[in-house]
């Protein structure tokens, strides 16, 4: 057995989280051999469910859980961390603007990007998930100077793993059979879901996710769209945002980020835009196509990009750019 590592989630008495836990402890992210402690974090009213979390996980008896510490104090929950996932935020409320949620998001992200720069390891991993997730990502990373830009990233991952799904529907195969669909970008609804280098195994023969779909139409119109608007769909009939499908994709990114990915298959995930080669913008968290080695990404190199792809992808920069601007004048406040 190795030595156990230091996993931070916060948020940590919430919904996602909730069904987040449960497949930390029981080796579904860092490995089956993996002891962890969990530092969970939560505002000062939410200790008493928190501590009803901590009881179910107690009560789960999972061999590789090592220690839980429930707390509502950064010093605690930031100290030596291994990985941290990021998942409180503020809501958006009713009637407020989006000026207002980044302002209140800034301060916790701020907050938590100092805390991880002062207690954690050089070498954390850290996810973003909380809304607005790039934006707020890019906030944790300038708070934090001495970590490595390259050691932050956001989710993307519910938006690639909807896309795949969609995908894999319409073509009556396992989800297993579509890979390197791609988001581009936002994780808003000006997200670009692409499909232009997915490949189809129907019928045990790759095909063009274009060949395998065989309706343009679908996939350039209402493909898009309901990946772009399926987390408004979630609330919608459920009244509660999406959380079994949110957990199971921060268990995917950051298992990929442990063991990596498999040799020509990429995964989106957001991350440091600086330095790219496809004409984003530098310093944003932009969603690209990656490929992870060793526990580093890299983004996936060389793909054509169509005047239909660079219109999307120049649209959902835009609105990064004009979030960080918004909140980076909020950070000096």
């Amino acid at each position: 057995m190795s030595e156990p590592i230091r996993v931070l989630v916060t948020g940590a008495a919430g919904q996602i989280a909730y069904s987040l836990l449960f497949g930390i402890a029981k080796g579904d992210v860092f490995g089956k051999d993996q002891p962890v402690i969990l530092l969970l974090l939560d505002i000062t009213p939410m200790l008493p469910v928190l501590e009803g979390v901590v009881m179910e996980l107690q009560d789960c008896a999972l061999p590789l859980l090592r220690e839980i510490v429930p707390t509502d104090k950064e010093e605690v929950a930031f100290k030596d961390l291994d990985a941290a996932i990021l998942v409180g935020s503020m809501p958006r409320r009713d009637g407020m603007e989006r000026k207002d949620l980044l302002k209140a998001n800034v301060a916790i992200f701020k907050s938590q990007g100092t805390a991880l720069e002062k207690y954690a390891k050089k070498t954390v991993k850290v996810l973003v998930v909380g809304n607005p997730a790039n934006t707020n990502c890019l906030i944790a990373a300038k708070s934090a100077p001495s970590i490595p830009k390259e050691n932050f990233s956001c989710l993307t991952r519910l938006d690639h793993n909807r896309a795949r799904s969609q995908v894999a529907m319409r073509c009556s195969v396992p989800a297993t059979h579509v890979k390197n669909v791609i988001i581009w970008g936002n994780h808003s609804s000006t997200q670009y879901p692409d499909v232009h280098h997915c490949v189809v195994n129907k019928s045990g023969s790759e095909l063009a996710c274009f060949d395998a779909v065989k309706d343009d139409a679908w996939l350039k119109g209402e493909f898009i769209t309901t990946v772009q608007q399926r987390g408004a769909a979630v609330i919608k009939a459920r009244k509660l945002s999406s959380a079994m499908s949110a957990a199971k994709a921060i268990c995917d990114h950051m298992r990929d980020i442990w063991t990596g990915t498999s040799e020509g298959d990429f995964v989106s995930m957001g991350v440091y835009s600086t330095g790219n080669s496809y004409g984003v913008p530098d310093d944003l968290i932009y969603s690209f196509p990656v490929h992870i080695k060793g526990k580093s990404w890299k983004i996936v190199e060389g793909l054509d990009i169509n005047s239909f792809s660079r219109t999307k992808m120049d649209a959902t920069a835009a609105e990064l750019i004009e979030e960080r601007d918004t909140a980076v004048a909020f950070l000096g406040v």
